[in-house]
């Protein structure tokens, strides 16, 4: 009988510890949501940026010269 108890009883704390960390987890998992959820990542840069895709002037080109920059670069 001894024996009997003692499993349920630690059966208990293992699923105790199972359930507390899986609520802390859950609830690290809102808060890290929550602080990230306001982050403005597409806004207008401040400063003196520049346009990245901004592209040169280039004299006009043909269909050929478009093939071989593509062969040459690669993509």
């Amino acid at each position: 009988m001894k024996t009997w108890l003692q499993l349920v009883l630690n059966t208990l704390k293992v699923f105790l510890l199972f359930t507390g960390c899986t609520i802390m987890f859950y609830y690290g998992l809102m808060w890290i949501n929550q602080e990230y959820q306001n982050y403005h990542r597409y806004d207008e840069p401040k400063g003196s940026a520049i346009k990245v895709t901004a592209s040169l002037t280039e004299p006009e080109s043909t269909l050929i010269d478009r093939l071989m920059l593509f062969y040459k670069s690669g993509e």
